[in-house]
C-alpha cells in the first residue's frame, strides 16, 4: 500500500471493532462499520454508540454503520475484527468485493479450531493476493475508546507506514513490525495464559504464583511461536510479554474472568454464558493444542486448561500435576 488511507471498512461491531473504527473515525477517515445485519446497522445509526458492547462512547461524525456489501466497496483497508470461529465465514463473504489494493487487516486474536491455522493465513486462502496486515498488543477496548494512553503493532510484510498513520495518535501509539507470525500468535497465545493467571487470582496463590504461572506460559507461547516461524524476540515485546500483563491482570479482561469462573468450579458452558461476549481463549486452549502438536511443541499450561475445561479434570488436579512435573532448564 502506498500513500495515505482516507476510507476503511471494519467488519464486527465486536466492543474491540467498534473501537478501531472510532479510533479510525477520530483521525479523519471515512470508516464503515459492517453491522451483522441491516437491523443492526439501523439501531446503531439511530443510537450513534454501541450501547451493548462500548455504551457511552459516541460515533465520530465520519463514522457510520451499514451492511458489508456498502463498507467493502472502495474500501482502502478493511479490518477483520470479529470472533475467530466465523473469521472464514467473514472472509468468504468479502470475495470480490473489495479493491484488489485494498489491506485486509486481522485484528482477531485467535487460532482456527479445526485447523490450528492463524487469521492470517486464512485470509491468504480466502483472499489470495489481497494485501494483509495483523494487529496486536495491550489493547483492552474500553481503555482505548476512553483516550487512555496505549499502544499497539501493526506487522505487516508490505509496507505498514499507511496502517500505522491511520491509526496511530497521541494517545494509541503504533509500533510496526514485519514480523506477522509472532505478532499473531503472542496476541492469540496470551490468552490462553491469562485464563491461567485467573485461576491463580481465584485460589489466592499469590504474586510469586502468578508472576511463576505468567512466565512459564510466556515460555510456552515462546516455543510456539518460533517454532512457527516467528521472532523469540517479538513476544519480547508489546504484542507478547505486554498484551499478556494486561489481559493477566485487568478486570476488564474476558479471559482472565474465565479462569476465574473454571476455577470456581463452572463448568465451560456455564462460565462463558456468565461472561456473555466472545473470551478467545476458550477455542485457542484445543487449537493450540492442535498446532503445538504438529510442530512438536511442549505446552504444559494449555494442556492442563484442556483436560480442565474438555476432559472433566478439576482445577486442583490440573495444577497438582503441574506441580509434580520434574524440574528441568529454564530455558527449556
Amino acid at each position: 500500500m502506498t500513500g495515505s488511507i482516507s476510507r476503511a471498512a471494519v467488519i464486527g461491531t465486536t466492543a474491540w471493532g467498534t473501537t478501531l473504527a472510532v479510533q479510525l473515525a477520530r483521525n479523519g477517515i471515512e470508516v464503515v462499520l459492517a453491522a451483522r445485519s441491516a437491523e443492526e446497522a439501523v439501531a446503531l445509526e439511530a443510537a450513534r454508540e454501541h450501547r451493548e458492547r462500548l455504551p457511552g462512547v459516541d460515533f465520530p461524525p465520519s463514522l457510520r454503520v451499514s451492511t458489508l456489501d456498502d463498507a467493502a466497496a472502495g474500501a482502502q483497508l478493511a479490518c477483520m475484527v470479529v470472533p475467530s470461529r466465523s473469521m472464514t465465514a467473514n472472509l468468504h463473504e468479502l470475495r470480490g468485493r473489495l479493491p484488489p489494493d485494498a489491506t485486509v487487516l486481522s485484528a482477531t486474536k485467535g487460532i482456527e479450531v479445526a485447523t490450528g491455522r492463524r487469521m492470517s493465513e486464512l485470509i491468504e486462502a480466502e483472499l489470495p493476493g489481497q494485501p494483509l496486515a495483523v494487529l496486536s498488543g495491550p489493547n483492552l477496548s474500553r481503555e482505548v475508546a476512553a483516550g487512555l494512553p496505549s499502544t499497539t503493532v501493526i506487522a505487516s510484510r508490505a509496507a505498514v507506514e499507511p496502517l500505522r498513520d491511520a491509526f496511530h495518535s497521541r494517545t494509541f501509539r503504533v509500533y510496526t513490525s514485519t514480523d506477522v507470525v509472532g505478532v499473531e500468535l503472542g496476541g492469540a497465545l496470551k490468552n490462553v495464559v491469562a485464563i491461567a493467571g485467573g485461576m491463580v487470582d481465584h485460589f489466592q496463590f499469590g504474586d510469586n504464583g502468578k508472576a511463576s504461572v505468567l512466565t512459564r506460559g510466556l515460555a510456552e507461547i515462546t516455543r510456539l511461536a518460533v517454532a512457527a516461524g516467528g521472532d523469540p524476540l517479538t513476544l519480547q515485546g508489546l504484542a507478547g510479554i505486554g498484551d499478556l500483563m494486561a489481559t493477566a491482570y485487568s478486570p476488564l479482561s474476558r479471559n482472565r474472568r474465565l479462569g476465574e469462573l473454571l476455577a470456581g468450579g463452572a463448568t465451560l458452558e456455564d462460565a462463558l454464558e456468565t461472561i456473555g461476549e466472545t473470551a478467545e481463549g476458550a477455542n485457542t486452549v484445543p487449537a493450540a493444542l492442535r498446532l503445538a502438536e504438529r510442530l512438536g511443541v511442549d505446552m504444559p499450561v494449555a494442556t492442563g486448561l484442556d483436560a480442565i475445561m474438555h476432559r472433566g479434570v478439576t482445577p486442583a488436579a490440573a495444577i497438582e500435576a503441574l506441580l509434580a512435573r520434574e524440574p528441568t532448564s529454564e530455558l527449556r
